[in-house]
């Protein structure tokens, strides 16, 4: 068994808040897919929550609207990979968390020597680059097992609300279920 099939695990992920962050954290990024494909090169972003996700991009509410349909249509008919995105926070947070680790593991860690710490960058400098090659996978694995869902269940969209502050443009996606 591995820890991503953990009773524990499981029974805080199932959690309703939890359980909905993470439907509406996977259906934000079927729907960053779905734009992508359609606007490569396009910047554009999100941020989920348990009453739905935010998606911050110069986009028309049509484009996004068609997206986001689209999106949970496909996760329910079982394209679930396209709830783990690359460019999710996930990543990043795994890939500073561990080269974070290895910078003080190389610092401070088991069976150092007292050395000069200038004598250690070269080993704390090797050991993040290492941290960061492994982070990427394990931030995808993270995403897939623990973040988001590819499962939407009965996860429906109730609106879709175009907002700007600013030159910011962002849609606000409304959830339940």
């Amino acid at each position: 068994m591995s820890i991503f099939e953990s009773p524990i695990l499981q029974s805080i992920l199932d959690q309703p808040v939890v359980s909905r962050i993470r439907r509406n954290h996977g259906l934000e990024h079927a729907a960053l897919h779905i734009l992508a494909e359609k606007r490569p090169g396009r910047t554009m972003g999100g941020h989920s929550g348990p009453t739905g996700f935010w998606l911050v991009g110069n986009l028309p509410t049509e484009e996004v609207q068609e997206a986001v349909y689209e999106a949970l249509r496909r996760l329910r008919t079982g394209e679930r990979h396209l709830a783990v995105h690359p460019g999710c926070g996930t990543n990043f947070a795994t890939a500073g968390a561990m080269a974070g680790l290895a910078g003080v593991m190389g610092m401070w860690g088991v069976g150092a020597r007292k050395r000069d710490k200038l004598e250690r960058l070269p080993l704390v400098a090797t050991l993040a680059t290492l941290a960061l090659i492994l982070s990427q996978p394990f931030g995808m694995t993270l995403q897939k097992y623990i973040t988001t869902s590819g499962d939407p269940g009965e996860l429906e969209i109730v609106e879709i609300l175009p907002t700007k502050r600013g030159r910011v443009k962002a849609h606000r996606v409304v959830t339940r279920g």
